[in-house]
């Protein structure tokens, strides 16, 4: 009845790194065998269900389980070409942060400009009229405005006198009217969700970037797994996912079952959420020490 398929020796000499640690998660096919043993059947609350119905709200509870309970951030890295964009990765569904890594290896945020956007530029003529094509508007092979963005020079927040005597002694009222978000000169990124591209500003060009995104976890079938501290959660979101969409059945079994998917979706984002009381404390002790 044990759970382990392969002997320590086999684990540990295994070429597959990709397999070190699955034993934390339960794949879908198992959640859906699971179920239909454990909560479908005569004198159970779900007499009869087909296999299609309990695999859709299992992909369901997926999608949803992925965007703030799963460990699901996926990462990738590259170095900024000349056009200075990035394709979305295949799986995109949001980002969680775009940061450069520099020679040292650590991590700085770039934060993302509101100020511009990569709008569709209509080809004109000399007189300004538009150009059609098959009765559909000629876009430019490149707008104006993403063309003076990736060109343009961004200008050095601190100044030169950034690191002069005078200005450190003297600094009350040395800066202001800075927005927040613009005030470093880490770069600077916006995204084209229409075309599916990044798009960096010209001071990130040759540099590497590192994108932190948020997937589905349905893209392929490896990744439709789930982890065991959330296992329970799932079998609560398909019971209610099948009670709920049933006519005949009672409104107080309904809400019982909604309850309890709430809770065990609370449970399961507590537990994955990995905190650690040692780690906490030595936080707070931090947070006592006089600053002198």
């Amino acid at each position: 009845m044990g759970l382990l398929n392969q002997n320590q020796q086999t684990y540990y000499n295994s070429s597959n790194s990709a397999n070190y640690g699955d034993y934390q998660f339960t794949s879908l096919t198992d959640i859906i065998n699971g179920f239909m043993v454990a909560y479908v059947g005569e004198s159970k609350l779900i007499s009869k269900v087909s296999r299609t119905d309990v695999q859709f709200h299992g992909m369901r509870a997926i999608q949803e389980f992925s965007y703030d309970i799963f460990r699901s951030v996926k990462s990738q890295e590259i170095e900024v070409p000349n056009t200075l964009k990035m394709i979305l990765p295949q799986d995109y569904v949001n980002y969680v942060k775009l940061t450069t890594s520099g020679n040292d290896g650590i991590k700085r945020n770039l934060y993302p400009t509101g100020k511009t956007s990569n709008p569709f530029a209509i080809t004109q003529d000399a007189n300004g009229d538009y150009t059609f094509s098959d009765n559909n508007l000629v876009e430019q092979d490149e707008s104006d405005t993403w063309s003076n963005y990736k060109s343009h020079t961004p200008i050095d927040l601190r100044g030169d006198d950034y690191e002069s005597e005078n200005f450190i002694v003297d600094n009350v009222g040395g800066r202001y009217g800075l927005d927040p978000q613009h005030a470093h000169d880490n770069g600077t990124f916006y995204i084209d969700y229409n075309k599916g591209f990044i798009h960096f500003g010209s001071a990130l060009a040759g540099k590497t970037v590192v994108l932190d995104y948020i997937s589905d976890g349905l893209g392929t079938d490896d990744e439709m797994v789930v982890h065991k501290f959330a296992e329970e959660a799932v079998y609560k979101w398909i019971a209610y996912g099948i009670i709920s969409s049933r006519s005949n059945m009672p409104e107080y079994i309904v809400q019982r079952f909604k309850k309890e998917r709430f809770a065990e979706a609370r449970k399961a984002k507590i537990r994955l959420s990995n905190i650690k009381i040692e780690e906490f404390t030595q936080v707070l002790k931090g947070l006592s020490k006089p600053i002198k």
